[in-house]
C-alpha cells in the first residue's frame, strides 16, 4: 500500500500543509522542512525513482534553450528530448526553444518566452557573465535549471549533464597519435567555437595529450569556424593546399561537413587521419565512406533521457545540486557502426 501525505507528515512530524508544500515544490516551508519531508517521503516509498534519481509526486513542465539552426546532433537531440518526454507520465509538457545562435542575446530573447507554469528548464549555452545572469534570474524565480552538453559551472544549475569535454579531447589526441604511430608531421584543428566551454575543453584536452605523449605531432592550424560547414570547407581546403602532407584534422565541434567536403573534393595523395564528434546521419557517411576514421559520440539520446531525468530530480530534490555523473562517450569506428 502506497504511503499518504498523512502518512509522511506522521513521520516527520509537520503539518500536511507543509508536506504538501514542499512535495508540489510551492513556497512557503524552509529548508530544514524541506529536507525532513523529502527524506521522509523517501524512506517511505512514496516518491518515483528512475536512475536512482529521486522524481516529483506531479507531473512537471519542462522547457528546453538549444541552438539548434542546422546542426545534425541538436537536431537529434531536440527529437529525442521530445520522444522521451512524451512518454514519461511525470512530464506534464516539454517545450523546445531553437535559439537564434549562441550568443547571449539569442538566450535572453528566447527566455523571455518561458511560460509561468515552468518547473524545469535545460540549456545549451556559452559560458559569459551575461549568460550566467540569465540563468541566475531563472533560478531566483524557483525554476530549476540543468546545463547540457557544454557545462556553465558558474551559474547555479542542479546538473551537468554531458561528457567530460577535456576527456573527449585527450581521446581525440591519443586515437590521433596511435593512427598515425610515430610519424612526424602537421596538424589542422578546427574548433567550432571557443565561446563554447566544451569546445574549449576539448581543444585543451587534445593539446595536453600531443604535448605529454605525441611531440612529433604539431598543431599548425586552428581556426574557430563558429559551427559555420562554409567556413570550415574553405579552411580545410586552405590547410589542405598550404600542407600536401598534412597527417591529421581533428573537428572539435560541428563543422565536420565542411571538412568531410574539403578532403573528399582536394583527394590529397594520403588522406589525413580525420576525428570528429557526433554520431549522426552525416557522420556515419563519412565512416562507411572512409572519410572519418573514428567518431567520439556523446550520445543525443543518452543526454536526452538523462536530461530530463535529472531536471524532474532536481524538482524533487530539497538539495541544490544531484550527484555529478558524466555521460560515457562512444568510440565508432567503421566496423562497429550502430543500427539507428
Amino acid at each position: 500500500m502506497k504511503a499518504t501525505v498523512s502518512d509522511i507528515a506522521r513521520n516527520c512530524g509537520l503539518s500536511t500543509a507543509t508536506v504538501d508544500r514542499v512535495l508540489n515544490n510551492r513556497p512557503g516551508a524552509s529548508a530544514a522542512n524541506r529536507q525532513r519531508v523529502m527524506e521522509a517521503a523517501k524512506q517511505l516509498g512514496y516518491l518515483p525513482v528512475a536512475d536512482q534519481v529521486t522524481l516529483p509526486s506531479r507531473p512537471a513542465n519542462l522547457e528546453f534553450f538549444l541552438p539548434i539552426g542546422s546542426n545534425a546532433f541538436m537536431q537529434d537531440l531536440a527529437r529525442h528530448i521530445e520522444d522521451y518526454a512524451s512518454r514519461l507520465p511525470l512530464v506534464a509538457s516539454c517545450r523546445i526553444h531553437s535559439l537564434a545562435g549562441i550568443s547571449p542575446n539569442a538566450l535572453q530573447s528566447a527566455v523571455e518566452n518561458l511560460s509561468l507554469r515552468a518547473n524545469g528548464v535545460g540549456v545549451i549555452a556559452i559560458d559569459h557573465p551575461r549568460t550566467r545572469n540569465i540563468l541566475r534570474d531563472i533560478v531566483e524565480a524557483g525554476i530549476r535549471l540543468v546545463t547540457l552538453v557544454s557545462d556553465i559551472p558558474a551559474a547555479p544549475r542542479s546538473a551537468y549533464v554531458g561528457i567530460d569535454n577535456r576527456v573527449a579531447g585527450r581521446t581525440a589526441a591519443l586515437l590521433m597519435g596511435r593512427f598515425l604511430g610515430g610519424r612526424e608531421g602537421h596538424l589542422a584543428m578546427v574548433v567550432g567555437s571557443r565561446s563554447y566551454r566544451g569546445h574549449e575543453e576539448r581543444e585543451m584536452g587534445f593539446r595536453s595529450v600531443l604535448g605529454e605523449e605525441f611531440p612529433n605531432l604539431t598543431v599548425t592550424s586552428a581556426v574557430e569556424i563558429n559551427d559555420e560547414p562554409d567556413a570550415s570547407y574553405a579552411e580545410t581546403m586552405k590547410a589542405l593546399h598550404n600542407e600536401p602532407e598534412l597527417l591529421g584534422i581533428y573537428c572539435v565541434g560541428a563543422g565536420r561537413s565542411g571538412v568531410a567536403k574539403a578532403i573528399r573534393e582536394a583527394r590529397p595523395n594520403r588522406k589525413p587521419v580525420f576525428i570528429c564528434h557526433d554520431l549522426t546521419k552525416e557522420t556515419r557517411g563519412y565512416l562507411v565512406d572512409d572519410l572519418a576514421d573514428v567518431v567520439i559520440d556523446q550520445n543525443a539520446r543518452l543526454i536526452a533521457e538523462q536530461s530530463v531525468i535529472r531536471l524532474l530530480g532536481s524538482i524533487a530534490s530539497s538539495a541544490p545540486y544531484l550527484t555529478r555523473k558524466f555521460i560515457e562517450p562512444r568510440l565508432i569506428f567503421r566496423e562497429n557502426v550502430p543500427v539507428q
